[in-house]
């Protein structure tokens, strides 16, 4: 595993190793809108936005769903959802928003489907064994002071590496709510993890 890889894991204990976008080049906006386009009829199209947004439809779904089962649910079921789009306009602006947004939606869908609560989710870090458990252990924790929105706000920013402009779109609210959301949720677990900056 590279220094760039980091890991989740699922409820029932499954792993998950998700790549640092760093490691995949950067699309333009405007190739993302036509592969979209496109991916109804071409399915060489559609492999390239799935190799392109797996990983970060992983992160906003595990982030919603807290399950590693539902989330991977989730990334099939938002690409299949992507063939059907009929009316996507390059006019609309960002088609990586458009996809992580499609991407909660699924997530909140099959949450609601399965009330699927989220007091299991683990973010682990890695590192040597023991203190990767300390570290899961102790983040679990401080996750479970943050409401929902928070909680999404903070991995859609700090694990799927968004900006808050990204992240307003996909949580369909103002950038400054997810700002302000987000400092919140930042100044609530430096309080419970006892960090005085």
């Amino acid at each position: 595993m590279t220094a760039d890889t980091k890991i989740f894991a699922g409820g029932d204990g499954t792993i998950l190793a998700a790549f640092d976008q760093k490691n995949t080049t950067q699309p333009t906006g405007d190739s993302v809108n036509e592969l979209i386009i496109e991916c109804a009829t071409s399915k060489e199209s559609l492999v390239k936005l799935y190799e392109m947004f797996k990983s970060s439809v992983f992160i906003v779904a595990f982030g919603i769903t807290a399950d590693y089962h539902l989330a991977e649910d989730c990334v099939a079921e938002t690409f299949v959802r992507l063939t059907t789009v009929r009316n996507f306009s390059t006019k609309r602006g960002d088609g990586k928003g458009f996809i992580l947004t499609m991407a909660r939606n699924v997530a909140l869908e099959l949450r609601r489907r399965y009330k699927k609560e989220i007091s299991n989710f683990i973010i682990q870090s890695y590192g040597e064994a023991e203190q990767t458990v300390e570290d899961s252990i102790f983040i679990n924790q401080l996750l479970k002071h943050l409401n929902d929105k928070q909680r999404q706000t903070v991995i859609l920013r700090c694990c799927a590496e968004l900006k808050f402009k990204e992240i307003a779109k996909i949580m369909k609210c103002p950038e400054t709510t997810v700002k302000s959301r987000y400092k919140k949720a930042i100044s609530i677990l430096q309080e419970k993890a006892g960090d005085d900056r």
